[in-house]
Protein backbone atom coordinates (compact mmCIF):
# COMPACT_ATOMS: atom_id res chain seq x y z
CA UNK A 1 0.00 0.00 0.00
CA UNK A 2 2.83 2.69 1.23
CA UNK A 3 4.93 1.82 -2.07
CA UNK A 4 1.10 2.26 -4.26
CA UNK A 5 0.58 5.51 -2.67
CA UNK A 6 3.98 6.87 -3.19
CA UNK A 7 4.10 6.06 -6.72
CA UNK A 8 0.96 7.99 -7.47
CA UNK A 9 2.53 11.08 -5.42
CA UNK A 10 5.70 10.71 -7.43
CA UNK A 11 3.36 11.20 -10.66
CA UNK A 12 1.55 13.64 -9.32
CA UNK A 13 4.77 15.51 -8.67
CA UNK A 14 5.64 15.06 -11.60
CA UNK A 15 3.00 16.49 -13.34
CA UNK A 16 3.04 19.41 -15.62
CA UNK A 17 0.44 21.10 -13.19
CA UNK A 18 0.39 25.02 -13.34
CA UNK A 19 -1.91 26.08 -10.20
CA UNK A 20 -1.16 28.13 -7.34
CA UNK A 21 2.23 29.48 -7.75
CA UNK A 22 4.05 31.41 -5.31
CA UNK A 23 6.02 34.94 -5.69
CA UNK A 24 9.01 33.87 -4.01
CA UNK A 25 11.92 36.25 -3.50
CA UNK A 26 14.87 34.63 -6.20
CA UNK A 27 17.23 33.67 -3.10
CA UNK A 28 14.89 31.19 -1.75
CA UNK A 29 14.19 30.12 -5.14
CA UNK A 30 18.47 29.59 -5.26
CA UNK A 31 18.09 27.67 -2.12
CA UNK A 32 15.59 25.30 -3.30
CA UNK A 33 17.96 24.62 -5.71
CA UNK A 34 21.01 24.21 -2.88
CA UNK A 35 18.40 21.66 -0.49
CA UNK A 36 17.57 20.02 -4.14
CA UNK A 37 21.42 19.67 -4.04
CA UNK A 38 22.21 18.22 -1.00
CA UNK A 39 19.44 15.84 -1.07
CA UNK A 40 20.63 14.27 -4.40
CA UNK A 41 24.26 14.04 -2.78
CA UNK A 42 22.84 12.02 0.77
CA UNK A 43 20.27 9.89 -1.98
CA UNK A 44 23.26 8.76 -4.28
CA UNK A 45 25.76 7.89 -0.73
CA UNK A 46 22.78 5.90 1.05
CA UNK A 47 22.17 4.10 -2.77
CA UNK A 48 26.08 3.69 -2.94
CA UNK A 49 26.07 1.99 0.78
CA UNK A 50 23.12 -0.20 -0.27
CA UNK A 51 23.98 -1.78 -3.48
CA UNK A 52 21.72 -4.12 -4.40
CA UNK A 53 19.57 -4.22 -1.14
CA UNK A 54 17.80 -1.43 -2.22
CA UNK A 55 14.10 -2.29 -2.24
CA UNK A 56 10.83 0.15 -2.97
CA UNK A 57 9.21 -2.20 0.32
CA UNK A 58 9.40 -1.26 3.90
CA UNK A 59 10.29 -5.00 4.87
CA UNK A 60 14.02 -5.57 5.66
CA UNK A 61 15.77 -7.75 2.26
CA UNK A 62 16.89 -11.13 3.38
CA UNK A 63 20.96 -11.33 4.48
CA UNK A 64 20.55 -7.21 4.91
CA UNK A 65 22.79 -6.19 7.83
CA UNK A 66 22.29 -2.87 10.01
CA UNK A 67 23.84 0.16 8.35
CA UNK A 68 24.66 2.93 10.62
CA UNK A 69 27.87 4.93 8.95
CA UNK A 70 27.89 6.81 6.30
CA UNK A 71 24.51 8.14 4.74
CA UNK A 72 23.13 5.89 7.51
CA UNK A 73 24.75 8.00 10.36
CA UNK A 74 22.84 11.26 9.42
CA UNK A 75 19.28 9.65 8.76
CA UNK A 76 17.74 6.37 9.68
CA UNK A 77 15.90 7.02 6.24
CA UNK A 78 18.36 8.67 3.98
CA UNK A 79 16.91 7.51 0.77
CA UNK A 80 13.55 8.97 2.09
CA UNK A 81 15.45 11.90 3.54
CA UNK A 82 16.74 12.57 -0.10
CA UNK A 83 13.38 12.19 -1.72
CA UNK A 84 12.05 14.53 0.23
CA UNK A 85 14.91 16.95 0.37
CA UNK A 86 14.32 16.95 -3.33
CA UNK A 87 11.00 17.59 -3.84
CA UNK A 88 10.98 20.48 -1.39
CA UNK A 89 13.88 22.03 -3.01
CA UNK A 90 11.93 21.73 -6.79
CA UNK A 91 8.91 22.81 -4.90
CA UNK A 92 11.11 26.38 -3.58
CA UNK A 93 12.73 26.65 -7.12
CA UNK A 94 9.76 26.38 -9.32
CA UNK A 95 7.71 28.42 -6.20
CA UNK A 96 5.08 25.76 -6.62
CA UNK A 97 2.47 25.45 -4.02
CA UNK A 98 1.33 22.31 -5.82
CA UNK A 99 4.39 21.00 -5.62
CA UNK A 100 4.57 22.11 -1.53
CA UNK A 101 1.64 20.07 -1.17
CA UNK A 102 3.30 16.71 -2.86
CA UNK A 103 5.90 16.95 -0.70
CA UNK A 104 3.99 17.11 2.54
CA UNK A 105 1.91 14.32 1.23
CA UNK A 106 5.35 12.41 0.92
CA UNK A 107 6.55 13.27 4.33
CA UNK A 108 3.15 12.50 5.77
CA UNK A 109 3.44 8.70 4.03
CA UNK A 110 6.97 8.43 4.95
CA UNK A 111 6.62 8.99 8.31
CA UNK A 112 3.84 6.27 8.32
CA UNK A 113 6.04 4.17 5.96
CA UNK A 114 9.11 4.91 8.48
CA UNK A 115 6.96 3.71 11.75
CA UNK A 116 6.25 0.50 9.84
CA UNK A 117 9.95 0.19 8.94
CA UNK A 118 11.68 0.70 11.73
CA UNK A 119 9.12 -2.00 13.86
CA UNK A 120 10.17 -4.41 11.16
CA UNK A 121 14.09 -3.90 11.96
CA UNK A 122 13.24 -3.61 15.69
CA UNK A 123 12.61 -7.35 15.59
CA UNK A 124 15.19 -8.03 12.83
CA UNK A 125 18.18 -5.93 14.51
CA UNK A 126 18.61 -6.15 17.97
CA UNK A 127 21.18 -2.95 17.67
CA UNK A 128 18.07 -0.96 15.86
CA UNK A 129 16.77 0.26 19.41
CA UNK A 130 20.26 2.11 19.95
CA UNK A 131 20.69 3.11 16.85
CA UNK A 132 17.54 4.68 16.58
CA UNK A 133 18.05 6.38 19.87
CA UNK A 134 21.44 8.21 18.65
CA UNK A 135 20.48 8.93 14.74
CA UNK A 136 17.47 11.09 13.48
CA UNK A 137 14.13 10.06 11.43
CA UNK A 138 14.56 12.32 8.96
CA UNK A 139 17.27 15.70 9.02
Amino acid sequence: MYVGIQLVLFVTYILPVRIIYINLPEWLNYLGLFILSLGLVLGLLALFQLNKKLSPFPTPVLGGKLLTSGAYSISRHPIYTSVLAITFGFALYESSFFKFIIFLLLWLLFYFKSNYEEQLLKEKFLKYSDYKIKTKRFI
